[in-house]
This record gives C-alpha cells, sequence and structure tokens, in this order.
C-alpha cells in the first residue's frame, strides 16, 4: 500500500510542477499491478458520468459515474492525465488541463467503481479504459479522484448522459448576508443579517424551522468568519414578517464540519408553488470575525489565535503554505491525504473560515525545515490540527515538494474598491491609483507619490488588488501616463509588506512629493507567483573557519569593498587580515525564478575578479554584540549568480560564464564556496567573546520574493582569539517567539558571566 500510495503522491507532484511529459506515459503510468490488472467487465451501453464537489467551476470537480443503478467515484491511484483527458471528453469538454486526487472536491459516497484506471488516451468512454473491473478497489473515499477541464465544448456536443450534480442539487452557488434596514451602515465586514443564498433567478431566503448552530457554523465559515454566536431574533422578527420572501430552501441539515452549504443534506422548496415557512420566519445568523477583522480594538486582544500554526508564502490574506511548531522550531506538513477538512481546521483556528483550497505539491513554495506531519485526517470540528489523527514522518515518506498548503475563506472587506492600476501591458501591471475624499465627502481617484515607494509597499499594493505577489515597485510610470488623474493624494507612504490595504500603511498627513507631476507617480507590476530565497543554515555551521589572509592576496578585495574600514590603514602588502569563512548555499524554494532586477546592460565589469556584477549588493554579512551592534560587517556582491545543483528532475537555466544569464531557477541553488574572494567576515578588529553572526540575503528588498522573513540567518559565535564555533544557526523564522528570545540572549549572558570572572 506504501509503495502505491508514493506512486500515485509522486505523479502528483510531477503535475504540479510542470514535469509531466507525454512521452513518457507508457513508464511512469504503469502500475505495479498493470500485469493482473482486467479490462473491466462491459459497462452499461451509455454510462453516465457528472463532476460533483465543492468548491468548484462548472468545468471541474469530483468524477461520478452512474453504474448498476448507484452512482460512485475513482480512486486517484495512478490516475493521470490521459484519463482525464478521456473522462472530459465524455463530458463535453475538449480535453483536460489537469487532475486532482485526495478528494480536493470533498469525499464522495456509496461505491469507488474503479479503480488503477489506465487510459492511453484516445478512448471514447473511460469503461474502455483497463482497471482493477467495477466495484474492485482498495481506496476509501479520501483518495477520491478529479478532472479540470479545458473550458471549452466540444461544438454540437448533446449527450443526455452527463448530468451536473449541482443540477441534481439545484446548486446553492453562493451565500451572502443582508441587512436589515438600520444596520446598513455597518462598517464591513457584514457580521449578521439575513441568509441569502443565490440560484439560477436571483437570491432567496432558507426557512428557519429546524435551523441549528451547526448550519450556522458551515454558512460562517464559507463567509470567512471561524466561529458563528447567538443571535436576537426578535430584532429581526417584525421587519422580516412584512416582507415579502422567497423560500428556496426548506430544511438543511449539516453536521458543522462541512465546507460549503451544497455539501449539507438539503430540502429544496416545491417548484412552481409558492415557498412558505409556517410557524418560521427566514433565517438569521450572527458570525464572530477572526482578530484580523474586528473593528473593535479591545475585543482584539482577548481573540487568540493558534500560536503553534502559520501560513508562509502566500500572496494574499488566509492563504500559505501550513507550517506546525514543534518543540519550539517551526515545520511543514506532508500533502498526503491532505483534504478539505483538514485544511479547514487550520484557516479556523488561524481566525478566518472554512477552507476555500486544500493545496498540495508545495503550491505556495517549499519550507526548509522539518516535515512533522503526514495523512492528516481530521474530521472538521477540531479545535486545531494537532488534535487530528496524522502519522508521524520517516526519512522515506515525504520531501519538501510535497508541502501542504491552504486557501482559506476571508470576509468580505471591499479593500479592493478604493485602488487600481492604470495603462499597463495587462491587468497585471500600471500606475497605481488610490480613491480619496475631500472635505465635501466628494470622492475623486488620485495619485501616490512614487518617492519612497519601494518592493514593500508594492506587496501591500498587489495583496489589496488581489494580483497576487509584488514583481517590482516602479518610482517612475511616465510610460503609463495614460489617464487623466493627475493629483497627488499620497505620499510617504512606508509599509511593512504584511498589511491588508495601502490605508493602513503608514503616510505622510499631508501631501508632500518633491517631484509631484505624474510621472513620478508610483506604479506595481504583479505576478501570480514569486521567487523565495533561503540559506542552508546548517551548511554554514559546517563550514566555518578562521584564515589569517596577507595582505598582498586581498587587493581585488579591497577594491570591492570587502574588508573592514581599518584595512585602509594597513601597510600594504605587509601583515594580513583575519576572515570567518565559510559556504553560502542559497536555494530558490519559491514558484519562479530568482533573477537580477537590473538588466545585463547594466552589470558592472570588475577587471580584478574578471566578472560581472548583476547586483550591487546580494548579501550581508553581520558580526553582532550584546547590544545588538555590529562589530564586524561584510557584504558580498551577487557576481555569478547562477545554478550549481538542482533538485532531482529540474534542470539548470542560469551559468554566469561567458555572460551568460543569471539567476537561480526553482528547486536550484546557488553555492558561493567558502573559499571565494569575500565570502568573509573580516574580524581583524574583532577581540574574543561571544556574538551572534548573521546573514541577511537580498537586504534591500531589491528582487521580489513571496516571503522576505526567511531571508535572515542567525548563528550564536564564539570566538577565544585563536579558534572559532558557531552553533545554534538557523532561519531567521524558524524559531518560536520564546527560543528566538532566549537565542539573543546568548551574547549578553556569557559576556556577564566573563566580565563577572
Amino acid at each position: 500500500m506504501m509503495e502505491k500510495s508514493r506512486h500515485t503522491r509522486q505523479l502528483a507532484v510531477s503535475l504540479l510542477f510542470g514535469l509531466w511529459f507525454p512521452c513518457c506515459l507508457s513508464q511512469t503510468t504503469a502500475p505495479s499491478r498493470a500485469s493482473v490488472a482486467p479490462t473491466p467487465s462491459a459497462a452499461p451501453q451509455q454510462l453516465k458520468v457528472r463532476l460533483a464537489g465543492y468548491p468548484r467551476k462548472h468545468n471541474e470537480g469530483r468524477i461520478e459515474l452512474f453504474y448498476k443503478g448507484e452512482w460512485g467515484t475513482i480512486c486517484d491511484d495512478d490516475f493521470s492525465i490521459a484519463n482525464a483527458n478521456v473522462l472530459c471528453r465524455q463530458l463535453g469538454f475538449v480535453s483536460a488541463t489537469g487532475w486532482t486526487h485526495s478528494a480536493k472536491y470533498g469525499n464522495g459516497q456509496g461505491k469507488i467503481w474503479l479503480d488503477n484506471v489506465l487510459c492511453n488516451g484516445g478512448e471514447k468512454s473511460i469503461d474502455l479504459c483497463k482497471s482493477r473491473g467495477w466495484g474492485n478497489s482498495d481506496c476509501t473515499h479520501d483518495e477520491d479522484a478529479g478532472v479540470v477541464c479545458k473550458d471549452e465544448r466540444i461544438p454540437g456536443f448533446v449527450d443526455s448522459n452527463i448530468i451536473d450534480a449541482q443540477v441534481d442539487e439545484k446548486k446553492v452557488e453562493e451565500v451572502r448576508l443582508r441587512p436589515v434596514v438600520g444596520t446598513a451602515r455597518r462598517k464591513l465586514p457584514i457580521t449578521e443579517g439575513v441568509v441569502e443564498v443565490k440560484h439560477k433567478d436571483g437570491w432567496a431566503q432558507i426557512c428557519d424551522v429546524g435551523w441549528t448552530v451547526k448550519n450556522t457554523r458551515v454558512v460562517c465559515g464559507m463567509l470567512g468568519f471561524p466561529h458563528e454566536r447567538k443571535v436576537n431574533k426578535n430584532f429581526y422578527k417584525l421587519y422580516l414578517e412584512r416582507q415579502k420572501n422567497l423560500y428556496l430552501l426548506r430544511s438543511v441539515a449539516c453536521l458543522g464540519s462541512e465546507v460549503h452549504l451544497a455539501a449539507c443534506p438539503l430540502e429544496f422548496s416545491r417548484p412552481n408553488a409558492t415557498a412558505t415557512c409556517a410557524g418560521g420566519m427566514p433565517v438569521v445568523v450572527s458570525c464572530m470575525p477572526g482578530p484580523l477583522f474586528m473593528q473593535n480594538s479591545s475585543l482584539k486582544k482577548k481573540v487568540k489565535v493558534s500560536s503553534n500554526v502559520r501560513l508562509k508564502g502566500g500572496a494574499r490574506l488566509g492563504e500559505g503554505r501550513v507550517e506546525v511548531l514543534k518543540d519550539n522550531e517551526w515545520g511543514t506538513v506532508c500533502d498526503d491525504r491532505w483534504s478539505l477538512l483538514s485544511a479547514s481546521v487550520v484557516c479556523r483556528e488561524l481566525g478566518f473560515g472554512s477552507a476555500k483550497e486544500a493545496l498540495t505539491g508545495a503550491r505556495m513554495g517549499q519550507g526548509m525545515g522539518p516535515i512533522y506531519m503526514n495523512e492528516v485526517k481530521c474530521v472538521g470540528n477540531e479545535k486545531s490540527i494537532w488534535n487530528c489523527p496524522f502519522k508521524n514522518i520517516t526519512a522515506e515518506d515525504c520531501q519538501h515538494m510535497e508541502d501542504a498548503a491552504v486557501r482559506c475563506n476571508i470576509p468580505y472587506m471591499g479593500l479592493e474598491n478604493s485602488i487600481r492600476i492604470t495603462g499597463g501591458r495587462s491587468r497585471f501591471e500600471g500606475r497605481v491609483e488610490v480613491l480619496s475624499s475631500d472635505t465635501n465627502g466628494t470622492e475623486s481617484w488620485g495619485l501616490i507619490c512614487g518617492e519612497t515607494w519601494t518592493t514593500r509597499e508594492a506587496m501591500v499594493a498587489c495583496r489589496q488588488l488581489g494580483l497576487g505577489y509584488a514583481n517590482q515597485g516602479l518610482q517612475e510610470t511616465w510610460y503609463w501616463d495614460s489617464s487623466n488623474v493627475t493629483e497627488m493624494v499620497m505620499s510617504g507612504v512606508k509599509c511593512t509588506g504584511s498589511e491588508m490595504a495601502l490605508s493602513q500603511c503608514q503616510h505622510h498627513k499631508t501631501v508632500n512629493c518633491q517631484k509631484a507631476a505624474a510621472k513620478f507617480s508610483a506604479g506595481v507590476i504583479c505576478s501570480e507567483t514569486a521567487s523565495d530565497l533561503v540559506l542552508n543554515a546548517s551548511l554554514v555551521e559546517q563550514t566555518v573557519y578562521i584564515e589569517d589572509r596577507p595582505l598582498h592576496m586581498l587587493y581585488c578585495a579591497a577594491e570591492e569593498d570587502c574588508l573592514s574600514k581599518s584595512a585602509a590603514k594597513a601597510n600594504w602588502p605587509y601583515g594580513h587580515r583575519r576572515l570567518l569563512r565559510f559556504s553560502s548555499q542559497i536555494h530558490n524554494v519559491g514558484r519562479a525564478d530568482f533573477k537580477p532586477k537590473a538588466g545585463r546592460h547594466s552589470w558592472v565589469w570588475h577587471a580584478c575578479h574578471g566578472h560581472y556584477h548583476s547586483m550591487d549588493v546580494f548579501t550581508h554579512y553581520d558580526l553582532l554584540n550584546a547590544n545588538g551592534s555590529k562589530v564586524a560587517e561584510g557584504h558580498k556582491a551577487s557576481f555569478c549568480l547562477e545554478d550549481t545543483e538542482c533538485q532531482e528532475g529540474v534542470s539548470k537555466r542560469y551559468e554566469c560564464a561567458n555572460f551568460g544569464d543569471q539567476g537561480i531557477t526553482v528547486g536550484c541553488w546557488d553555492l558561493y564556496r567558502h573559499d571565494i574572494d569575500c565570502q568573509w567576515l573580516d574580524i581583524t578588529d574583532v577581540k574574543p567573546g561571544n556574538y551572534i553572526m548573521q546573514v541577511v540575503i537580498n537586504p534591500n528588498y531589491e528582487v521580489a520574493e513571496s516571503d522576505f522573513t526567511n531571508n535572515g540567518m542567525k548563528c550564536n559565535c564564539k570566538y577565544d582569539g585563536h579558534r572559532i564555533w558557531l552553533h545554534n544557526c538557523h532561519i531567521g523564522d524558524a524559531f518560536s517567539e520564546e527560543a528566538e528570545k532566549r537565542f539573543e540572549k546568548y551574547p549578553g549572558q556569557i559576556n556577564n558571566r566573563i566580565s563577572q570572572l
């Protein structure tokens, strides 16, 4: 069984990383039992097939087949894009763009009709492909397969055998809360009101007879709220009795763990009849928002989210790679059996609603630390992912290319309505314009002064626009001067990069812009993907040593400013400098290649070393004392940014020899060996003692990344005047807050003890 699940997982990972090659289909998809897998017995002549599950669009979903009077599913074991192509054509679409495993669209019910399905891709029906036979399966519904079809119908396709499961369910598409008169002016998010469900003819209500708190929990989760609270029905009763209400649903019976109302047993009102709700009224619910969305600041302090679970690497609020804290160190979760139920537990404990998507295959980038959990199986009502059953990881089980991630439902805040970009070549780029109001309350669009605009401000703008990561923050946009908006309405913008909207960043109270012309306004280029650089901390610890290097061998290094200031006063070429040397291995664990911001036309040639510098500063090296002051510093210009090595299955793209392209491919790393010039800290003037050594990659945020919090690395450093030791080397965000505080006390604690002796 283990071999089978690992084989399936490898296939899924290959597809997600774009490493699937149809030419290799015959080798890749062959199951271990292919030799004994029989051709299925003849299925009915007109096999019924449908897309089901939630949340989904019309061209994607869980595959269900109608056989012997019963709907059932297909197991994801040995599933392939060839299988998906056959099924999509049966559904009337021209082809498949992908397939999903591990019940991405929720667990099906009833039989698992087919397992180990092997199609060539040209079959007219799935029952013509090889498999273990109808009803012969060793799977659970946690392994239900789904397909994503190209949104293009086969011309003239008509087939009454295709049944959309949502048509059977009368399709509950969306849910919203409608505040009653007198509460309509409340600020967003709307947390209380009449529940309305969207259907083909508009919006309708739900009869509250038999309505339970479990139903409320599901509705609140869909709307981005982690918890429900009691509502005063009498406040609404008189008002709602005067209204003409259309009831779409007579009965809802959720368990409370569902991520969508469509997953609950529903009883619809009879068609073509006056929908009534005898003895009841429309459902009204009240939801409790998470701390990020609370308007009451005193209440925010009382409500705490989980401190041992976090999301990393996501562009938007409520999405990211799932990381969990164990023994004061953060690690990741393997995507085996990763489901919407488990993802929803994570979302709710972090103050969001239920899960919109449970993502597999490191869709939010790879982690670098330990992998703590595998095959997490939450029921959906647990308070924490740590309360769910899971398997511990062995070295053979998982790799970081299988890190699990989530996209959570978040409350509608309307933040995207107060920002827009114009003049760009696509919807992902342009000059930033924000909505402002004058003293009379008149609203108009205005520009942002570009003087202080950096990648961090661009990150917030792209997040607010819903356009993903910031690829670049631009201080001049004269080439996009295409609209009539010319007035600057915001200046001095300074963001940390984590804000939900630009209005939450620091900025001048009154506009103060030295270059007030429209061509100097701020602009952005956004992207759905981004790179993410992380240093291999253990390699630094393993390779550190001291070298006393003669001055006559350091002329080139001095020219590139790689020595401390006192070197200028040395008696050249006599004497030496004491250097702390180590190797630096920098991984790109993101989802886009890391490339220098400047094009090769502006790279600087250094004749002494005989190479081009593509970035002025690529890495900072510092030695800090107990006060946090620098006692030694260095920097590394990215003179040769390239793919030294790559993980299995990834090809090198960048090689800087002969003025070649510079960069780091996703899944590759650049190695600066300890014996390369400037790969050091000049500690000639440093006294014996205990310090913190710090390395920061891309310190000036010159190149966009999905996560800047993991760009730093720290080590405890002990120097006795002759030898040096590094220990506790770790990425800046790898430890818990408590462990990090203990780590940072190290120099002071030791040095105080030394002074007392």
